[in-house]
């Protein structure tokens, strides 16, 4: 994923008008937005600091930390003049000074404790997913809901089943907003995961093979999805509405545990008991 950092600062300066921080705004203007000579000004630092940074050619001078990268002042600072939010924030830093990470195993196990938690959620839909968006672990009734049980490995992942399963747009009455967030949610953690090459691959594949995604990705958005709410229309229960929380599971960082949380005695409440009691009688 060579050129976040430059694509990313270059989308977030052009989102940011020259009145708004107080610059003239009369002339015309080739790019929308800030010149980079602007941000520059802006954040405190010389030009060919700011250029190199967005170009990927690295700092130099005293504004970088010890180990060569840019230190946590430059980034604040670029930060503060592009207006950005916390989890943009976050990911400028990751972006900027990526970190190797240990390898990880291709197929991330879920503890055994973990899936028995999983299970005592009887009447609630959970699963575990890794840092790939990919679904490792799930109850009973979020497999009902979704299905994981019945497709390979590979399917489980979130980002393709949504850009890759022609069903998705069926199954998402939302689908534009699910798929929006999701790409938004995925470049937050491929920046955390620079190193990770099975990631990079995912996003490679649906860049390939989605047009959707392509245009949703080079639109640099970055969000996380700790909760919210997703509707389904499921061919036997209808119309779901479904809050959501997302939890990480203690002791790896990569694995976060999603669960499904309709109000009680909400028609979507109703409609999973029947669907858990549907499913039960229809196993195999």
């Amino acid at each position: 994923m060579d050129g976040d950092l430059g694509d990313f600062l270059r989308s977030r300066r052009a989102r940011i008008q020259p009145e708004e921080v107080g610059l003239p705004s009369h002339g015309r203007r080739r790019v929308p937005g800030l010149r980079r000579e602007e941000v520059a000004q802006l954040a405190g630092v010389s030009v060919d600091y700011y250029i190199r940074l967005e170009q990927g050619r690295g700092p130099a001078g005293p504004s970088r930390t010890k180990s060569g990268g840019v230190s946590d002042a430059v980034l604040d600072a670029i930060a503060r003049v592009l207006r950005l939010d916390e989890t943009e924030h976050a990911y400028l830093h990751a972006v900027a000074r990526p970190r190797k990470q240990a390898e990880r195993p291709s197929t991330p196990r879920v503890r055994p404790g973990i899936q028995v938690l999983l299970d005592s959620m009887e009447r609630t839909p959970a699963m575990v997913m890794d840092h790939r968006m990919t679904v490792l672990a799930w109850n009973a009734l979020a497999d009902a809901v979704l299905g994981f049980s019945g497709t390979t490995p590979r399917a489980r992942s979130m980002p393709r089943q949504v850009f890759l399963d022609p069903a998705a747009r069926d199954l998402y009455p939302d689908w534009q907003a699910v798929a929006a967030q999701n790409v938004a949610h995925l470049r937050v953690l491929a920046g955390h995961h620079q190193d990770d090459r099975e990631l990079t691959s995912l996003v490679g594949e649906l860049s390939l093979k989605s047009e959707d995604f392509r245009r949703l990705w080079a639109d640099h958005q970055v969000k996380e999805c700790s909760y919210g709410v997703k509707r389904l229309r499921h061919p036997v229960a209808g119309l779901l509405t479904l809050p959501y929380e997302t939890l990480a599971v203690p002791g790896d960082g990569d694995q976060t545990l999603l669960v499904y949380t309709p109000e009680p005695g909400s028609e979507t409440t109703e409609r999973l008991a029947l669907l858990g009691s549907w499913a039960s009688t229809h196993v195999g």
